[in-house]
């Protein structure tokens, strides 16, 4: 019987939770939590390809770039390649824990991470309203200054806790090596990729690829990676059990089984916030209408009942 295939996008939570400062330890007892619990999609019969996000971590990145500069004048490193710094990190910790886990149940498997370049429109309309927060919290005079330095953008938060940078999020289009990740994962390793939506890069007409300074929303490249690789189903684990509708008021209602039409109906009336459960419920819509099966969006723990979660279908 062959197996089916699923990505499987771990959330921010799945490496740092709460209050947590994120030291190394709290971050590797989180990873082998959350990779514990997605064994049960292995012994449910798929096969996985593993994506994450980055936020906490290139933010941590970018600090040690202006400190080294600022201290040492070591040379700053651009956005790209911060964001391939984040990959490498996050992925050889959930690579070493995921070796862990199958260790400690007496499971045979490779475990391999890619950094991945995800392409990018040059001409997205993105790029002319960046909106995607990076990095820390900055004074206004501080933030003013870092602007005329580095000509970056800055907007305040909308909690008034301080000002932070922000770049384009543009669509991702394509997914390098996507054919490579498919067939390692169909011989039954276990991949790792899509780290922090991926690197994104754009084509020059000559087909020259250039890195470009923004961030990939990483659900959104884990749905195209998985419409593109025919995965069978696209797992978004959060910290959550299921979406809501009405959320924390006391009418809130959890969604079971629901179709892209009425998916679609509840983004349009503004139930899903434009900074936690959009997103995913966007991603989750791309991957069904591009040929995926289904989408489940829960939070890892639930993995072990058969029907957990929010599902989305056609």
């Amino acid at each position: 019987m062959s197996k089916k295939l699923a990505v499987v996008a771990f959330g921010g939570n799945a490496l740092l939770r709460g209050n947590e400062k994120g030291t190394i330890e709290q971050q590797e007892k989180n990873t082998y939590d959350s990779c514990e619990k997605v064994l049960q999609l292995i012994n449910n019969g798929y096969n996985i390809i593993i994506t994450h996000g980055n936020g906490p971590q290139v933010g941590n990145i970018l600090l040690r770039n202006e400190a080294g500069f600022n201290q040492f004048k070591i040379p700053k490193m651009p956005l790209d390649i911060c964001v391939a710094d984040s990959q490498g990190g996050i992925g050889y910790m959930i690579e070493r824990q995921m070796r862990n886990v199958l260790n400690d149940y007496k499971m045979e498997k490779n475990v391999i991470t890619m950094v991945t370049q995800v392409l990018v429109d040059i001409n997205d309309p993105a790029f002319e309203n960046p909106l995607k927060p990076v990095g820390t919290f900055y004074l206004k005079e501080e933030a003013d200054l870092l602007a005329k330095t580095n000509k970056w953008i800055f907007q305040e938060d909308s909690r008034k806790r301080g000002w932070r940078r922000v770049v384009a999020s543009p669509k991702p289009l394509d997914i390098f090596n996507k054919s490579v990740i498919k067939q390692l994962a169909e011989e039954g390793n276990i991949v790792i990729a899509v780290g922090g939506g991926g690197v994104p890069v754009y084509r020059h007409q000559n087909n020259y690829l250039e890195a470009i300074e923004a961030v990939v929303d990483k659900d959104l490249a884990s749905a195209v990676l998985g419409s593109s690789i025919k995965a069978d189903a696209f797992f978004i684990l959060t910290d959550v059990p299921k979406a809501y509708i009405n959320f924390n008021k006391a009418n809130q209602q959890a969604l079971n089984r629901i179709s892209v039409e009425e998916a679609e109906k509840h983004l349009a009336e503004g139930q899903f916030s434009a900074g936690s459960m959009g997103p995913k419920i966007k991603a989750a819509i791309e991957f069904v209408v591009n040929g995926g099966k289904e989408t489940v969006i829960t939070e890892a723990s639930q993995l072990q009942y058969e029907d957990c979660g929010t599902r989305i279908t056609l």
